[in-house]
């Protein structure tokens, strides 16, 4: 829905990435885990922790959507800016995955590209990104910011380079307020590479947020953190995260309007 959605608008030229390759997962991942994965071999208790059950049409969509992200890191590298339909999957640690997540694309990439260091993750979706946090725990070079809710999944949470953590019910006046310092301080790093993680589960009507977000406030989001990448001349990796609002329309509606800001600024 959402590619039909930026097809129609026209703002883009979308284009199928290819399959990622086995052994660039290896870089951030596990060798057996990835392995074990992709031939059909996880144990059930690892299916069980990722939430989905296997497939091969499951390890298809996860090359693909870690393609993406690779692709979309190339593009900016080489552009400025670059997207992804998909990806921010920031729940997979280095030997398992969790949450829905089975390789975190965002670490992939970033190990793929070492050149670009120092780089900055800004993870904006309602749930923290704890495999992330726990890929990058003590390396200097990759700051990884995560603002999310306080009581939300997971419920062990990992130690980011900055933990930003919103009660229940917070709305937009709140999370604009937070977010603007944090985003301060992790730019002022001055990073060669960006990964904007832009879930859309703090709007209010979302199933899993537990956020009061209105889609003006995460445009007003979008827009600060786009604008302050965009000052800095860092190139952003744009990937989307969560979204599960009830009706799915308003999910879309939300991912759009991230990607069409993103398109004003780069």
């Amino acid at each position: 829905m959402l590619r039909e959605r930026l097809e129609r608008e026209g703002a883009f030229d979308l284009r199928l990435a290819p399959l990622a390759a086995p052994v660039e997962i290896a870089l951030a991942h596990d060798a057996a885990y990835v392995s074990a994965f992709l031939d059909g071999s996880p144990d059930a208790a690892a299916m069980r922790r990722i939430g989905f059950p296997w497939s091969p049409e499951l390890a298809r969509r996860t090359l693909a959507s870690v393609g993406a992200t690779l692709s979309a890191t190339r593009d900016a590298v080489s552009a400025g800016f670059g997207g992804a339909l998909s990806g921010g999957t920031h729940h997979a640690f280095r030997s398992h995955g969790s949450g829905f997540c089975v390789f975190n694309d965002i670490a992939v990439a970033l190990h793929s590209n070492p050149s670009m260091r120092p780089a900055a993750v800004i993870d904006l979706d309602v749930h923290q990104g704890d495999g992330t946090a726990a890929m990058f725990d003590g390396d200097a070079s990759v700051l990884t910011l995560s603002m999310h809710g306080r009581s939300n999944f997971p419920f062990r949470k990992q130690r980011s380079w900055l933990d930003i953590e919103l009660d229940d019910g917070a709305g937009d006046a709140e999370y604009l307020d937070r977010l603007g310092p944090a985003l301060g301080r992790i730019l002022d790093a001055r990073p060669c590479l960006v990964f904007y993680l832009a879930g859309v589960d703090p709007l209010a009507e979302d199933r899993l947020g537990k956020l009061s977000l209105t889609a003006a406030g995460l445009r007003a989001r979008d827009e600060l953190v786009l604008r302050a990448c965009r000052a800095l001349g860092a190139p952003v990796v744009l990937v989307l995260g969560g979204g599960y609002a009830e009706p799915i329309e308003l999910t879309v509606d939300a991912h759009a309007a991230t990607f069409l800001t993103a398109r004003e600024w780069y």
